[in-house]
This record gives structure tokens, C-alpha cells and sequence, in this order.
């Protein structure tokens, strides 16, 4: 769903950013996940990914979502097989958010998927898609911004920071998140049997 326009809702004196019709699914899921989800104990993840999946997210079965994490809109989030949205992760998901298959998000992290254009007189909300490929780790209180892919088998470090691009095989670290080294996998998948 596209932001309103911030010159015509004013967004900067408090007007909208988005819809009337989305405002009111992100306030009724906010209050079935309060209700339904948050309290549930972390084996869960199937009844939670279920109630994802009834607001209209993408959710791999196998996927893994911890009762304390943050989804903003699930419309605009994919998981797929094995995925994981740690424990207080912050799914910003004001764009499309994918995490593909084995990708983990861990503790505390933030993936924001909207920003403000700053030379903009009205403060325009300006939404982009995050893109997390096969296997890569997005370690504890990291920081992803909107527009970003990281490639398979990338590992941002804990409280990294970026909002660029981030390499396949490759562990970054720090703020603004610098390549350190390659990551080292014979890249088979660690699949169920």
C-alpha cells in the first residue's frame, strides 16, 4: 500500500500517512496478535504463523515467529521455509519484508522498512523493500534499513547497522556495517529430513 501524499494530509501536522482502510487492519491486527499471539508460549510458531497468514502474510509453515516480535503489516510480510523472526524483533514492514528460506533474524533487531525524504518540505513517507536471502543471519539488535537485500548466506553482525546493500557469503559488522571477511559454508541447506 502506497503512503498518502504528505503535502495533501499534512502528515507533518499529524494528518495520515496511510489510509483510513489500512489504518484500521494494522489496529485490529495489533489487537488479535495482543490477544491471540503475544501471550503464547514460543513453541507456538505454527498458530502464530497461522494468524499471520489470516491477515494476509506470506508465512512458510516451517517458518518461526517468537510471541514478542513486532509485525507492523502482515500483508507485507514473506517468510519462507525454516525463516525466523526472533524474539523483540521490530518487523518495520511499511514495505515488502522477505526473509527466504533458513534466513534468521535474531533478538532485538530492527528491520524498518520506511524512511522520511529529508529534503522534502513535507517530510514525505517514502517505503522500500527489504530483501533477506537464503541462510543469512541478521544477528542480535542489528539495525536493517529500507531498500536493503542481503545476499544468501550474508551475516550482518550484532548491533551492525546498514542500509546498503550487503554481499552473499560475506559477515559485516559496525555502524555504518563493514565487510570483514568471507563466510565459510559448503552451501548445502541444513534441511529436515
Amino acid at each position: 500500500m502506497t503512503p498518502l501524499d504528505a503535502r495533501l494530509y499534512r502528515s507533518l501536522q499529524g494528518g495520515p500517512s496511510f489510509s483510513l482502510r489500512h489504518r484500521a487492519l494494522r489496529f485490529a491486527w495489533s489487537l488479535a496478535w495482543m490477544l491471540l499471539a503475544r501471550w503464547t508460549p514460543v513453541p507456538l510458531h505454527g498458530w502464530r504463523g497461522f494468524l499471520l497468514r489470516c491477515f494476509g502474510a506470506d508465512i512458510h509453515p516451517t517458518a518461526r515467529i517468537y510471541p514478542s516480535a513486532r509485525i507492523w503489516y502482515p500483508p507485507n510480510l514473506k517468510m519462507g521455509e525454516q525463516a525466523c523472526l526472533g524474539p523483540q524483533v521490530n518487523c518495520y514492514c511499511m514495505d515488502r519484508i522477505e526473509l527466504a528460506g533458513f534466513a534468521i533474524v535474531s533478538q532485538g533487531t530492527m528491520l524498518c522498512g520506511g524512511s522520511h525524504a529529508v529534503d522534502d518540505p513535507f517530510f514525505q513517507l517514502v517505503t522500500r523493500p527489504i530483501l533477506i536471502g537464503r541462510h543469512a543471519w541478521i544477528a542480535a539488535e542489528a539495525f536493517v534499513g529500507p531498500g536493503v537485500a542481503i545476499g544468501d548466506w550474508a551475516v550482518l553482525g550484532a548491533r551492525a547497522v546498514t542500509v546498503r546493500d550487503l554481499a552473499p557469503s560475506t559477515i559485516y559488522a559496525g555502524n555504518p556495517a563493514r565487510a570483514l571477511r568471507t563466510r565459510k559454508h559448503d552451501g548445502a541447506a541444513a534441511s529436515p529430513a
